[in-house]
């Protein structure tokens, strides 16, 4: 059951820290669950605290300073800081983050205090360096283009490319148009059974679209063993190399279920990187032998939803993910 009470998400969240004490290697995505538990619960003095203590460990220890940056501005912006939540948010600009997250929590804080034009500007800003011309749209990035829409809306301005590409990647049963029309509000007091009928149609659209997302909060992810850890890995358990073959068969067949995923539909793909001594010890906490083939999966899921995953496809200029150093466009992105 989802806490619902302050008291359930303070109890929550001293459970992800405790969990967060035994699992080092995780301890930043379960403190950052741990803070958002504490801002729901009220206590958002604390969960600055939290963001405060993640950002202050040494800079190679934090995978996402910017996204923690961005929901303590959030979080600061929401209890009277407000001068410091805008010197965070412009900091987060200027350092120009080549990840959507931070981009969205940064434009949705901004927006959530009509601060509408300064919301537009972040959410193009952002797109403009993490969109490339051309490319498939990344499902990390569709959100900045869903928000940049509705905030346009709201703005009165008139659809341009991204707003069409907005729309075409909307999977709900009602446009974004109507879906973000600034006149939903008024159907709400109104007598007019078709208008009420029709907003409930809305709200079960928008209802839908999160529970989709919250029933995927990570990455479908596939597992990606380095090349020293595919060696260590089949010389400590040779029953695995029917799964792998080779260094060469790995990586062909990882790049060609995540096509496969892709064509059928599977939105928030991802690669999460394995290692033999955390393989090891995931297989002890589940009482099953590593050589034990449908354990992989159940790895891979695992470190996905302690926010491991790298999202796919990367675009085509960037390093490709097998770590040749080249290209993905000129390396495993080619086919």
């Amino acid at each position: 059951m989802r806490p619902d009470t302050p008291a359930d998400h303070t109890t929550e969240a001293e459970r992800l820290l405790r969990t967060a004490a035994q699992y080092p290697e995780d301890q930043e995505p379960l403190v950052l669950q741990a803070a958002a538990h504490l801002e729901l619960a009220g206590d958002r003095a604390r969960a600055s605290t939290l963001y405060d203590d993640l950002l202050a460990a040494p800079e190679s220890t934090v995978d996402n300073p910017h996204l923690i940056k961005a929901l303590k501005a959030a979080n600061l912006w929401e209890y009277g800081h407000e001068a410091e939540a805008r010197a965070i948010i412009e900091g987060i600009r200027a350092a120009g983050p080549l990840d959507a997250a931070p981009w969205q929590v940064a434009a949705e804080t901004l927006e959530a205090h009509d601060e509408l034009e300064s919301a537009h500007d972040f959410f193009s800003t952002a797109l403009t360096l993490l969109l490339a011309p051309g490319e498939e749209v990344p499902y990390a990035t569709q959100s900045l283009l869903t928000g940049r829409h509705r905030v346009r809306r709201l703005l009165a301005l008139p659809h341009d490319t991204w707003d069409e590409l907005a729309g075409a990647l909307n999977t709900a049963p009602v446009p974004l148009d109507e879906l973000h029309d600034p006149k939903r509000l008024w159907s709400l007091g109104s007598s007019d059974p078709a208008e009420l009928k029709a907003e409930i149609t809305r709200l079960r659209a928008e209802l839908g679209t999160y529970r989709t997302a919250l029933s995927r909060p990570f990455p479908v992810a596939v597992l990606h063993w380095p090349e020293q850890e595919l060696r260590e890995l089949l010389t400590a358990y040779p029953e695995l190399t029917e799964e792998y073959v080779d260094r060469a068969t790995h990586l062909s067949r990882l790049e060609a279920s995540l096509r496969d995923l892709h064509a059928a539909g599977t939105p928030n793909l991802g690669i999460v990187t394995g290692t033999v001594p955390s393989y090891e010890a995931f297989a002890a906490s589940e009482a099953t032998s590593p050589t034990t083939p449908a354990l992989l999966p159940q790895y891979a899921t695992t470190l996905a939803a302690r926010g491991r995953a790298t999202p796919w496809p990367p675009s085509r200029t960037a390093a490709c993910w097998c770590g040749s150093g080249e290209a993905y466009g000129g390396c495993h992105g080619g086919g």
